[in-house]
């Protein structure tokens, strides 16, 4: 008697490799532990640099190590944290004020030392300004050619004699354009406002998009670009 033909093996789903379960783990304590590790170094680089800078400046008595058996860090950042609040609660009075412009007056006289001097005060005055409108605001502009479209970052509109000789009738309105992925350098120029998208970005999440060449992605900034290729 011929025997019918056996069925075929029952094959279920193939199991993953131990190996793709090692790697999964392996990328998830990376994704972990990289950021932690990268702002743990650059805060251990921040605070002992600071520290180099004040610590001379304090007399050795202060030291809390000399009363510790261990190293303390921070010492010169607290040190410089507080001393720059006093600095601004006493300026703040008749007699501070009076001080800081006896002072003011003696580094105006210095030909080379008065336009560091003006020049460096204007900057931090715009960047640690509460009320000022300085990159306040995120934007789009199309560079570097038609169709590419980057991001800027608004500052005021000129003034002055530049303002009265750009061309045209137009308002002009001051842009940074920042390089990827180091927003510290960038272009800097003027252009005029009906050539800008705002964006309702905020600075810190645009700046993200810019260190991370794009990878992290705002939703609505994304839809604000494809609607401007969608019309191009």
């Amino acid at each position: 008697m011929v025997q019918p033909p056996l069925p075929p093996p029952m094959i279920g789903p193939a199991k993953p490799a131990r190996g793709s379960h090692l790697r999964s783990y392996f990328l998830t304590g990376l994704v972990i532990a990289g950021p932690l590790a990268v702002t743990a170094y650059i805060s251990w680089w921040f605070i002992n640099l600071i520290d180099g800078w004040v610590k001379p400046f304090v007399p050795s008595a202060f030291y809390p190590e000399r009363y510790l058996p261990f190293y303390v860090p921070g010492f010169g950042l607290v040190v410089l944290l507080v001393s720059l609040t006093v600095l601004g609660f006493l300026t703040a009075n008749l007699v501070g004020k009076t001080l800081l412009d006896f002072g003011e007056s003696l580094v105006n006289r210095m030909p080379i030392v008065r336009g560091l001097y003006k020049s460096a005060k204007q900057i931090f005055e715009t960047i640690f300004s509460q009320s000022g409108t300085s990159f306040r605001k995120v934007g789009l502009i199309e560079y570097p050619g038609p169709g590419l479209w980057s991001i800027v970052f608004l500052s005021s509109p000129p003034s002055g004699d530049i303002d009265s000789k750009l061309p045209g009738s137009d308002a002009y309105i001051s842009v940074f354009l920042p390089c990827a992925p180091n927003p510290t350098t960038g272009f800097f120029f003027y252009v005029l406002k009906s050539r800008v998208v705002e964006l309702h970005t905020s600075v810190d999440d645009a700046f993200k998009i810019v260190l991370s060449l794009g990878l992290l992605k705002e939703e609505e900034q994304q839809a604000k670009i494809a609607e401007l290729a969608k019309a191009d």
